[in-house]
């Protein structure tokens, strides 16, 4: 009876290690896909949306299944939508990020120009379509968002095999250093582009300096003229504002009341200006606001800070954002010494105005000083580029003695919408060698870099996208 077991057990050993091997062969005799399409949806969660033809390139916009709670995958997934702009596999890869929804139609960040390489965009978790349904609201942090990064990088980088640069503009630079703090084996260099760092929440004081030398006395003036005029005549101006509502169909539930929101949009003004305009834009605000037709002063306002901002139709897709602000990003407060205190109701309001009441909000104060702490001691392989007369460069990224070929440099007069372009030459060119060479491309000669790839009005428009203000 042994000696019959043991041959029955032989023999299942045997079926299973041939009819293994028959498998294996068959597996081994598939051809892998070699078209890049197929490659991408041969990726477990991966499903194609649209594919959308430009010239030298594919460009693919797709969803990509990620846990809601990367410490726990089991609990529940959502669907996350990311685009690919694929060159070739051979050379090096950007991976981008807004902070913000995706773009779904192609274009090319400022590193991909530099590196003449593909890109891969992510939609940032919450923001709709890619927010979890339900919404567990806690699961929206800088560590979760991170993690999701890296699940699409190990996803890509067997078919991406070259080197990668992480990028980001604003809230997005701020995202590519979040996700270079938690990961940074994953990444070969980071360019994050205006990045505010807001490491004590109730210390803005830098941000008053800002705006008391940013461009000229002249221009200053103006601006606060007309800021001031806006609350002056606030009856006759909300008035005005209350028809625009009906007419829109805008609603003020969430922040409380048209009279907040008018003041919320007003009080951004001289923040909207600098963060998206240039000095010589200073010719297009009143000269004398004091005499101006209130409907001029309205349509300054309104050109600038834009009057639906703070509709709950505004503040709706923008919900992701105020809630991080108010848990972990911080935001900033700034004082109006020119104004009197009797035309100021409210002040700067905080982001828990901005997001609906149903939604639970905890600040984390440890969450921006970590990652700071983390830079000044860690960075390598890092360039931050902020703009001068931007005001959200007021609190920024600084290197410590541990930060290793890391750089922070400045462009003269440029406001949010600041790129390596925009830097004095020298800064230029060694900014543009740096990010070549992280890239796995060395420039023939550092001392004159240049972007690899030619300038296509199309893929490189690079101005700041416009948003309504107080958001980075």
């Amino acid at each position: 009876m042994r000696k019959a077991l043991r041959w029955l057990l032989t023999l299942a050993v045997l079926i299973g290690t041939l009819s293994g091997t028959a498998a294996g062969a068959a597996t081994a005799a598939r051809p892998e896909p070699t078209d890049i399409k197929d490659r991408l949806l041969a990726i477990p969660g991966m499903s194609l949306i649209q594919e959308k033809p430009y010239p030298g390139y594919r460009y693919f916009v797709l969803n990509y299944t990620q846990p809601v709670d990367h410490r726990h995958p089991d609990h529940g997934t959502f669907q996350q939508r990311i685009t690919v702009l694929h060159k070739d596999v051979s050379r090096p890869t950007v991976f981008y990020t807004s902070g913000y929804n995706v773009s779904t139609n192609p274009s090319r960040s400022e590193p991909t120009r530099i590196v003449d390489g593909n890109q891969v965009s992510l939609e940032y978790r919450f923001f709709t379509p890619s927010r979890p349904d339900p919404a567990d609201w806690s699961k929206l942090d800088i560590w979760q968002a991170a993690s999701d990064q890296h699940r699409v990088f190990e996803a890509l980088k067997p078919i991406y095999g070259g080197h990668w640069i992480a990028t980001g503009g604003s809230k997005g630079g701020m995202t590519a250093t979040y996700y270079e703090r938690f990961y940074p084996r994953d990444m070969d260099g980071v360019v994050a582009y205006v990045a505010p760092n807001d490491v004590v929440n109730d210390e803005d004081s830098a941000y008053d300096r800002f705006f008391t030398t940013v461009g000229t006395k002249e221009c200053r003036d103006r601006l606060n003229a007309v800021q001031r005029e806006a609350l002056v005549r606030r009856e006759p101006l909300e008035k005005r504002y209350a028809q625009y509502a009906a007419e829109k169909g805008y609603t003020f539930d969430t922040i409380g009341g048209l009279d907040k929101a008018y003041e919320a949009v007003v009080l951004d003004y001289v923040w909207g200006f600098w963060q998206y305009s240039l000095l010589k834009d200073c010719g297009t605000v009143p000269a004398d606001a004091a005499t101006a037709s209130d409907d001029a002063i309205w349509t300054s306002v309104d050109t600038i800070s834009g009057f639906s901002a703070y509709t709950d139709q505004g503040l709706a897709p923008f919900e992701p954002y105020y809630y991080q602000a108010g848990t972990q990003l911080g935001s900033p407060t700034i004082h109006f010494p020119y104004i009197e205190r009797k035309l100021i109701r409210y002040g700067y309001q905080p982001p828990r105005d901005f997001v609906p009441r149903s939604i639970p909000m905890r600040f984390q104060p440890h969450a921006m000083r970590d990652v700071d702490t983390w830079v000044r001691h860690h960075a390598t392989h890092m360039l931050f580029v902020y703009g001068q007369n931007d005001p959200w460069g007021s609190e920024r990224f600084r290197l410590g003695a541990g930060a290793r070929d890391s750089y922070v440099f400045t462009a003269p007069g440029m406001n949010h919408g600041a790129n390596v372009a925009g830097l004095v030459p020298g800064q230029n060119s060694f900014a543009t060698g740096r990010i070549l060479q992280w890239a796995g491309v060395s420039p023939a000669d550092a001392a004159r870099a240049e972007p690899l790839a030619r300038f296509d009005a199309k893929l490189d428009a690079g101005d700041a996208e416009r948003e309504p203000v107080l958001r980075p």
